[in-house]
């Protein structure tokens, strides 16, 4: 009977020590420094993957508590993937409640290929589910903000849709982009062709901004890449339109004269030899693997057609009759 008594006891005592434990836990605000957090639940996660993506995430300080008192609730089922919004001081219960109410605040962002910086922050400005942090920054401070190493932000954000909960800040979907574009580029940069007149990743990066705004056709992104290598192979300069308009800025009226292409800067390919010092707009994936991968071609001219396609000539000989052909039709297109 004494054994019986004392068995009840410490049982009884684990179970008011578990209990009491377990109300701490449940009521006891998360730990983390700023105002809102966003977590991310993946689709097909089982309990235990959620509670772990939560820790992962710095809203919980270990998952095993977390996976324990939903087992309780017996409420695992309704866990619902998808981006919430938590805030400072909320408590495991309350996540719990968030991460199980399917209401996730979910917007989007999408930048276009081809875009420049500018009109990268001109977007996320006009972006009312976005946080605006940037302001008043300057290119430069919004690069050390991400943690980037470049000291020019054109080109090192990869365009594409951007999903996140509404509030983010402009700085976190920024970082987003520019590891997308870093980890692609990478990627890309370690199966490229061999004996290529790139030295670094950038120069690569540089010159699939040069395809991605002279291509009009996805079919001859390799092809327009082709024709460029091929030049800078034996030292002729790029002589590429779109680098002169990025030159000019915003003096550019949406005409480019003779006099602009013999007006020196950093960006004139026509008065300068190889590579302007840094991209002139966001690749997308295609043409930097089209800058990595170009094609097998003698030419090394091209001019428009005037219905986006191009005509590729491998003599000044041929190129001079096609410049004849089509700028009779009017505008330039020659390269």
């Amino acid at each position: 009977m004494r054994l019986f008594k004392w068995l009840f006891f410490i049982t009884l005592l684990a179970t008011l020590t578990f209990a009491g434990w377990m109300i701490y836990f449940v009521t006891t605000p998360v730990d983390f420094t700023e105002d809102v957090v966003e977590v991310d639940i993946r689709a097909g996660s089982s309990l235990r993957s959620v509670s772990r993506q939560l820790a992962e995430q710095g809203v919980l300080m270990e998952p095993n508590s977390f996976t324990l008192m939903v087992r309780m609730l017996g409420m695992s089922s309704e866990i619902k993937a998808g981006n919430y919004l938590i805030e400072k001081g909320a408590t495991p219960y309350d996540l719990f409640v968030t991460i199980t109410s399917g209401k996730t605040t979910q917007a989007g962002i999408t930048f276009i290929e081809g875009w420049t910086f500018k009109q990268m922050r001109q977007a996320l400005m006009q972006n009312d589910a976005i946080r605006h942090l940037t302001i008043s920054y300057t290119d430069q401070q919004i690069l050390e903000s991400i943690g980037a190493k470049e000291k020019h932000p054109e080109g090192l954000f990869f365009p594409d849709t951007y999903y996140f909960s509404k509030g983010m800040s402009d700085i976190e979907i920024l970082k987003r982009a520019y590891h997308a574009m870093q980890d692609r580029l990478n990627e890309a940069w370690s199966h490229r062709e061999a004996d290529l007149p790139y030295k670094t990743p950038y120069e690569a990066l540089i010159m699939a901004s040069i395809i991605e705004k002279e291509t009009g056709r996805a079919d001859e992104r390799k092809i327009i890449a082709g024709v460029f290598v091929n030049r800078m192979r034996i030292g002729m300069r790029l002589q590429t339109d779109p680098t002169v308009i990025y030159g000019m800025g915003d003096s550019f009226d949406g005409n480019i004269r003779r006099k602009d292409l013999q007006t020196d800067t950093a960006y004139n390919t026509y008065t300068r030899h190889g590579l302007p010092p840094t991209p002139i707009a966001m690749p997308g994936l295609a043409s930097i693997e089209a800058a990595l991968h170009p094609a097998k071609t003698r030419a090394l001219y091209f001019v428009g057609k005037g219905d986006g396609s191009h005509v590729f000539s491998n003599t000044l000989a041929e190129h001079n009759r096609a410049v004849v052909k089509y700028q009779l039709k009017g505008g330039r297109g020659a390269r």
